[in-house]
């Protein structure tokens, strides 16, 4: 790549616009400087959102930003602005509602929009190819009809602008409320069984998305109902991920997605977020089933975050990308004489226990023909392995141990993939409750206090004189905090709480929900993405309602609300959350499996609350605990009601628990369902007992 001079990106901090900082097109970030210049020049802007770990990003960059020609033709016609979508969720969530309204419902990144000086979108799509290219636009020729367009039919071209515009507006009118159900969760199993895959999991064909609030939707109808069959389809297809190349087999955690749909070629990029889910998943997994594969994932998974994704400060980086040295996934793979050399006489038994073949069983994208590469994955199990090659399954995992060792050492000494190392508070704020609550679940002290460490950061350093902040990078930290933040966030710090019963963790979760109600909500009770107080002002303001690869903010606030609402009975929160649900109602109930994280919030307005309180001195509590967090609860709230001054925190806090004490000087369970309580309890049997 030809180093040009630098544009006005270089002053930016992230690291998707600092990539693009020396392209040859003269871009400009979004602000109203780029608007102004787009006013008073009398130009079109092209508008381009995408991210650091987009591969198709890095294609389209390579291909027409790079282009001296295309980007000096750019330059004169075009005011050109970029944008990373994970620093302003805002500004993508408006302008992907129009590309996808303008093109059948398809949306994606890179996202290339032009738009008037005034912001108002005119035509949209997303990746474009340099020159026409079977049968598909390309780049050269869609900037000259926009520059024809616009210098003979500028005055349609405004008002196309504005209809799309009134259009975009009228999308975040009131939905119209109705009573809440369990119809939708019934529902959803319904869906979700009708189009699951039997034989690799999942639930399309390809390309398959882990969707782990899929699978924990799943795992709670298990819950309530004692049907097996919905836990099955949730343990196959974690299973089958779990063997598959979207799982990194050598240095842990997952892809981002699987592009055939055996899991076994995926798009290499590895997000925060991802692994938070997938983490909330496998644990749940584990405390249903007690099957140590789930708990060996979830390890994995966790070590993987703090080796690979831990920022120095304390937070949790976002990304790592699927290319490096301009090659999709050269990083992960391996060739058959590679394993020779590094693993000697087992090289075979490596080769025939990970699927690897001569030949290479990953696939050029473009041309369709093998590359010569093995994506690392398991055809079948280690015991099946082990049964086929006549081994002791445990011999057989000793050397895969040892083999991981080898090659992992090996491929550290590989150019690594791009790391996307801005953190953001949403991505954080799952993380910090997903890692917490593997620290409570698995006993590992170690996952609870990089949680701690890391909502102490958020805490401290995304923070504005209380208003929370949206994006730190070395040292920096800005934008105006989403309801996305606010409402992971409150989410994280209540697992936290949970996890080390620290109250300043659930006080920070109390006045989060507090700001998100008072910055964010909406007349009909939904939340907007952008604050009320925010000085950037969209064409349109959007509410986020939608779960996809990352909970819907709606979703996610009103899984805090409902749930701080039972802990520190504040009717208040209950109703807030409850608004939510009762807004999206009909799309609950008419789709449900687009809004299974909401589904989760559901729960616990139409099934039975648990609340559980163990009172006694912390050191004295290990057994009661350790008892609670053995079991899949997942509709319990749980508080610890130390004595005297030790207390005076959660008192303070939850008031209820006051008369909730340890009897006799042993450490005693309170367990209340459905506003009615039973007798306390000192043995952790009878506890057991009373939460089965």
């Amino acid at each position: 790549m030809t180093e040009h001079k630098a544009n006005a990106l270089a002053n930016e901090s992230s690291p998707y616009l600092l990539q693009h900082a020396h392209n040859p097109v003269d871009w400009m970030p979004w602000g109203d400087a780029a608007f102004e210049r787009a006013k008073s020049e009398n130009k079109l802007v092209f508008l381009s959102i995408g991210y650091a770990t987009c591969h198709w990003c890095h294609v389209m960059e390579r291909e027409s930003f790079e282009n001296v020609k295309i980007a000096e033709y750019m330059n004169e016609h075009f005011v050109c602005v970029k944008v990373d979508r994970e620093e302003r969720p805002d500004i993508d969530a408006v302008y992907m509602a129009v590309t996808q309204a303008l093109n059948e419902g398809r949306g994606g990144w890179p996202m290339s929009l032009f738009l008037t000086p005034d912001k108002l979108p005119i035509t949209a799509g997303t990746y474009f190819p340099p020159e026409d290219r079977y049968g598909r636009a390309g780049f050269n020729s869609v900037l000259k009809r926009m520059v024809e367009l616009w210098s003979s039919e500028r005055e349609k071209l405004v008002q196309q602008a504005a209809e799309i515009t009134d259009w975009l507006r009228k999308q975040g009118a009131p939905e119209g409320g109705g009573e809440l159900s369990d119809a939708p969760l019934r529902e959803n199993y319904a869906t979700l069984k009708l189009s699951f895959d039997e034989r690799y999991g999942g639930f399309e064909k390809s390309p398959k998305f882990p969707t782990p609030h899929r699978l924990q939707a799943l795992m709670r109808w298990h819950k309530h109902t004692g049907d097996d069959e919905p836990l099955r389809l949730a343990e196959h297809t974690l299973k089958c991920m779990t063997l598959g190349g979207i799982h990194d087999q050598i240095g842990g955690g997952f892809h981002r997605y699987s592009t055939d749909r055996e899991w076994l070629t995926p798009h290499f990029e590895k997000m925060l977020y991802d692994q938070a889910l997938l983490l909330e998943a496998f644990l749940d997994a584990w405390q249903i089933t007690g099957k140590k594969q789930y708990a060996e994932t979830a390890h994995n998974i966790c070590g993987y975050v703090l080796r690979d994704l831990r920022d120095e400060a304390g937070g949790f980086h976002s990304a790592e990308d699927a290319d490096s040295e301009g090659e999709e996934g050269k990083f992960y793979v391996w060739t058959y004489d590679e394993l020779r050399t590094i693993l000697g006489a087992d090289a075979d038994l490596a080769g025939f226990v990970w699927g690897c073949v001569e030949a290479g069983n990953y696939f050029d994208e473009s041309t369709h023909e093998r590359t010569g590469a093995n994506i690392l994955h398991l055809p079948r199990t280690v015991a099946e392995s082990a049964k086929q090659r006549s081994m002791e399954e445990d011999e057989l995992h000793r050397k895969i141990f040892e083999w991981r060792g080898k090659l992992f050492d090996l491929r550290c000494t590989r150019v690594r993939p791009l790391l996307d190392d801005k953190v953001l508070t949403d991505w954080n704020g799952l993380m910090i409750g997903a890692m917490a609550r593997a620290g409570a679940v698995l006993n590992d002290d170690r996952y609870i206090k990089a949680a701690q460490e890391a909502a102490a950061f958020m805490l401290e350093q995304m923070n504005d004189n209380g208003r929370l902040l949206h994006r730190y990078r070395k040292g920096q930290a800005g934008i105006p905090g989403y309801a996305e933040d606010y409402a992971f966030l409150a989410n994280g710090l209540f697992q936290l709480y949970e996890a080390d019963f620290d109250t300043r963790w659930l006080a920070e979760a109390d006045r989060l929900a507090g700001e998100m109600i008072r910055l964010f909500r909406h007349e009909n009770g939904l939340l907007y993405t952008q604050g009320s107080d925010d000085p950037d002002v969209m064409i349109a303001r959007n509410t986020n309602v939608f779960d996809g690869a990352i909970p819907a903010a709606n979703s996610a606030g009103a899984y805090a609300l409902v749930r701080l609402g039972r802990l520190l009975q504040k009717e208040e929160y209950t109703a807030a959350g409850a608004d939510i649900l009762k807004t999206l109602s009909q799309r609950l109930q008419q789709m449900s499996v687009a809004h299974c994280y909401a589904l989760l919030a559901l729960e616990w307005l139409v099934l039975p609350v648990r609340e559980v309180v163990i009172a006694g001195p912390r050191a004295d509590t290990a057994t009661m605990l350790a008892e609670l967090r053995s079991r899949f609860l997942p509709r319990t709230v749980v508080a610890l009601h130390e004595p005297d001054e030790a207390g005076v925190a959660i008192r303070k806090l939850v008031p209820f628990v006051a008369e909730q004490k340890a009897t006799n000087g042993k450490p005693t369970a309170y367990v209340c369902e459905n506003y009615t309580c039973s007798a306390p309890v000192t043995d952790p049997s009878a506890l057991a007992s009373l939460l089965a």
